[in-house]
């Protein structure tokens, strides 16, 4: 359990001024005396007025938005993979504007020095040649790629996304911990918890005067857009990411939406003619600039990292090409080289022509002769660092080895000099966190973010301000677990109220054209439909089941197998295919006694077909294309997933239980349907997802109809049988206004097979299926109806011509209504062969061989 789950105790007063800062430390809120930092009084005082109870509420509200808006981070190695919800401190760290005011001066001089460092490494190489950095700390180092060497920069801006990692010194000063150059991360969730916070505590946050964060969101867009390389609109800008396997996923989908751009993996993109582009559905679109989020050596498994199935063969060659711009450049992670820190102010002196207004934690890299010896002699109080591990992880204490692992240490080093930086141990500074009960001092690393734009370097004010769960802890990491806080950079007066959208490019089209969807995202899209169908019908006659099944007490005897509820059951495991179930080896035994599979298939994580990996399936479809549905939408999934864990953790042992989750849970997968029938946009991705609903919905009412009424029962059984379709299919209140003279199977066929005005009817998803697959892409050479539309057409024009008398006809025996089975078995089968077709045709891409290099201007032929 989190530290900030418990609940708060203890008077206004006490909760407040029982916090006492850490001896030697640095501490945001109070001096080391005790007094109270005067730009933290009015939050102390919201506080003392809220009092436990009242910020005990607040914290509630933030972890109810946090849940419903599906803020997720993977930390390193949880086993909660992506589940694991961000945490959010509620109090926020504050910084007076002036102060940050020199802060800032001091981040732009450290960007733009890294960019020089970066330009030249690449390049001529003359900080090498002039002695001030050694050849031997970059070329050894992993992230310096030879490949990327002459890789022109747009503008000569190859870092354009750049990350600082700060804490203060006990005397306040700040100072850097690590710098971040491949593809930082964080800014998203620096904006959710704005987001949050300013919800939550609305009153507290406007009358703070706190700086906005929109403007720097809009100089990330411009930046891009400047730095696309071709010159003419409309460009294209996507967004790169590793792929819902990724701990931040979240925020590559979160930061897409936001700034507008579209979130692609490798495979949706291809190198052709020395340029990138995006392999829609209905053709290609020339891709100009790339923000990525996928590290420097997984990018390009040509000429990089060869197993790498994250980046896009001969992707280096494009940005090598000037065809493509990549946010950062590729290589750009040498610059997280810890040993670097080490000669900054010397390289600063030499570019810059003045002193490094932003220090460094004193560095040693052992390579140096001299600076080895110093890190031997003082080995216990330092922090080493093996050159070449990723940022964030496996920093080695000294201090706290035994004897002989410190020795082993010793030996790395001396043996390999080169691969082994050392740093002084610095306590973090600490800031105020609610932790448990108390509100109590907490290690605090603060990040913060910059863009380059055309007249330099822009600063976001604030930042990601991360927490250690406790007060010893040596690192502070998203990767190792900790608390998410705002950073509140604190105005004189009102700041105006800014949006992304406040302003355009005038430069730029009014009206862009919208882009097509990836086969990839088209094929999660349609799976998206078919799950989320299946799993609402399956809950709807799991449901209708179990109430028949309540109905007749004593069903367990022999002479009760006669009933409409075998039929029903039988029915259960053609839909679910959860074979044997009650149609296989043993179902005479399971029939007289369902309860078990029946509750397997509610609860059981396990079972193949069952309700729980159909519910998985659904939010790993809907995960991997996060970015396209809403937050309306996104909160429902939320709640469907607490209705799977509430079903999988506690399963329930008797139907009323299961009852008790099956009933909110039908309703969040209706509110899910309707909200992705409303709120998308009615689009080419939106088509692929109705496809998917219809497809399976009809499969669903084919498998019902042929399960339940192929055979003849006594009267009084056909009308319970037909009663349960008419629940499971929502269709009973209108049979019972439209048919007047009872319950007959040929009404039910009227309306639930042939009624193309019944949104339940199989006529009627046959008649929306027509629709949506007229209406996807198509080949500019393709005349007259697809392979797809025949098969859809063919199925529609047998529902419409049959006669439903001929139907219901029973075969010689009197006992089976032969002709209807047979027509529900071809129907399945034409559905399922339109299943094929579409997977053939959309979501299957055999590459085809094509020039890496060629002439841009012509587009792939």
């Amino acid at each position: 359990m989190p530290p900030q789950t418990a609940a708060l105790s203890g008077g206004p007063t006490r909760l407040v001024d029982d916090y006492r800062p850490v001896a030697g430390v640095y501490d945001e809120m109070r001096t080391a005396d005790g007094e109270v930092r005067p730009h933290w009084q009015y939050l102390i005082e919201v506080l003392r007025a809220l009092g436990p109870d009242g910020i005990e509420e607040r914290w509630r509200d933030a972890r109810r938005l946090i849940r419903d808006n599906g803020v997720t981070y993977n930390a390193y190695g949880d086993t909660e993979g992506m589940s694991r919800p961000w945490e959010l401190d509620l109090l926020p760290l504050q910084i007076r504007s002036d102060e940050w005011a020199t802060l800032e001066r001091g981040l732009i001089q450290r960007a733009e020095l890294l960019n020089l460092i970066l330009s030249d490494l690449y390049g001529p190489r003359k900080l090498i040649t002039a002695g001030l950095l050694p050849a031997t700390l970059i070329d050894a180092y992993p992230g310096y790629l030879i490949p990327c060497h002459g890789v022109p920069a747009t503008d000569d801006q190859p870092l354009v996304d750049y990350a600082v990692d700060l804490t203060r010194t006990p005397d306040g000063a700040w100072r850097v911990i690590g710098d971040r150059t491949q593809c930082p991360s964080g800014a998203g969730y620096a904006l959710e918890n704005r987001v949050v916070l300013s919800r939550v505590m609305p009153s507290l946050f406007r009358d703070s005067h706190v700086h906005r964060l929109a403007g720097f969101y809009r100089s990330v867009r411009r930046a891009l857009t400047r730095l696309a390389a071709r010159r003419t609109p409309p460009t294209r800008i996507v967004m790169m990411t590793p792929g819902p396997s990724h701990e931040a996923y979240f925020e590559h989908a979160y930061l897409a939406n936001y700034l507008g751009y579209n979130l692609v993996q490798g495979a949706d993109l291809s190198v052709r003619d020395g340029a990138l582009w995006l392999r829609t559905l209905g053709r290609l679109e020339r891709i100009d600039a790339v923000l990525r989020r996928v590290d420097d050596l997984w990018c390009d498994p040509l000429e990089l990292r060869e197993d790498s199935h994250l980046g896009v063969p001969g992707l280096t060659q494009a940005a090598r090409a000037g065809n493509v711009t990549l946010a950062n450049a590729l290589g750009s992670g040498v610059l997280e080289h810890p040993g670097l820190m080490a000669f900054l102010p010397r390289l600063c002196q030499h570019l810059l022509g003045e002193d490094l207004l932003l220090p460094d934690i004193p560095t040693w890299w052992c390579g140096e002769q001299a600076d080895m010896a110093r890190v031997l002699d003082e080995l216990e109080t330092l922090v080493i660092k093996p050159a070449g591990n990723p940022p964030g992880r496996r920093c080695l204490f000294p201090g706290r080895m035994d004897p002989a692992e410190r020795a082993a240490l010793v030996a790395r080093i001396q043996a390999e000099p080169d691969r082994f930086v050392a740093q002084e141990h610095i306590v973090p500074s600490t800031a105020p966190a609610l932790i448990g009960r108390r509100i109590e001092p907490r290690p605090t690393v603060l990040r913060t973010f910059l863009v380059a734009e055309e007249q330099g370097y822009t600063v976001m004010p604030g930042g990601l301000s991360r927490v250690a769960f406790e007060q010893d802890t040596p690192m502070i990491s998203s990767r190792l677990g900790g608390i998410g806080k705002d950073t509140w950079v604190l105005a004189s007066e009102p700041e105006r109220q800014e949006s992304l959208l406040g302003t355009g490019d005038l430069l730029a089209p009014a009206v862009a054209q919208e882009s097509e969807v990836s086969s990839r995202v088209a094929d999660n899209l349609f799976w998206i439909g078919r799950y989320a169908e299946r799993a609402e019908g399956l809950v709807r006659l799991l449901r209708i089941t179990i109430f028949k099944l309540s109905e007749r007490q004593g069903y367990a005897a022999t002479d009760d197998l006669t009933s409409c509820v075998p039929s029903l059951l039988q029915a259960l495991t053609h839909q679910s295919q959860a074979y044997p179930g009650f149609v296989g080896d043993g179902f005479e035994e399971r029939l007289r006694d369902p309860m078990p599979e029946m509750l397997s298939l509610i609860a059981d994580p396990e079972r193949l077909g069952g309700l729980p990996q159909t519910l998985q399936a659904l939010g790993q479809a809907a995960w991997s294309v996060r970015e396209r549905l809403s937050v309306d939408t996104w909160r429902v999934i939320n709640d469907i997933e607490e209705h799977l864990r509430a079903l999988t953790r506690r399963p329930p042992r008797d139907f009323g239980p299961a009852l008790d989750e099956l009933d909110p849970l039908v309703t969040a997968l209706v509110a899910f349907s309707a909200l992705t029938h409303e709120n998308m946009t009615h689009n080419e991705g939106w088509n692929f997802l109705e496809a998917g609903r219809r497809l399976e919905r009809g499969l669903n009412t084919a498998t019902l109809l042929r399960g339940t009424l192929s055979r003849i029962g006594r009267e009084h059984e056909e009308h319970l049988l037909i009663e349960a379709v008419l629940g499971i299919t929502d269709s009973l209140i209108t049979y019972r206004r439209r048919y007047q003279a009872g319950t007959r199977v040929g009404a039910l066929l009227d309306l639930v097979f042939q009624d193309e005005t019944n949104p339940r009817s199989l006529a009627y998803q046959l008649v929306q299926l027509e629709r949506v697959c007229r209406q996807m892409p198509r080949g500019e050479m393709a005349a007259g109806r697809s392979s797809i539309e025949r098969l859809i057409l063919r199925s529609l024009t047998g529902v419409r011509l049959v006669e439903i008398d001929r139907l219901i006809q029973p075969d010689r025996t009197g006992t089976k209504r032969v002709a209807l089975r047979r027509m529900l078995g071809q129907l399945s089968d034409q559905l399922a062969a339109v299943s094929d077709a579409l997977t053939a045709q959309y979501f299957r891409h055999e590459e085809q061989p094509h020039a890496l290099l060629g002439r841009v201007g012509r587009g792939p032929q």
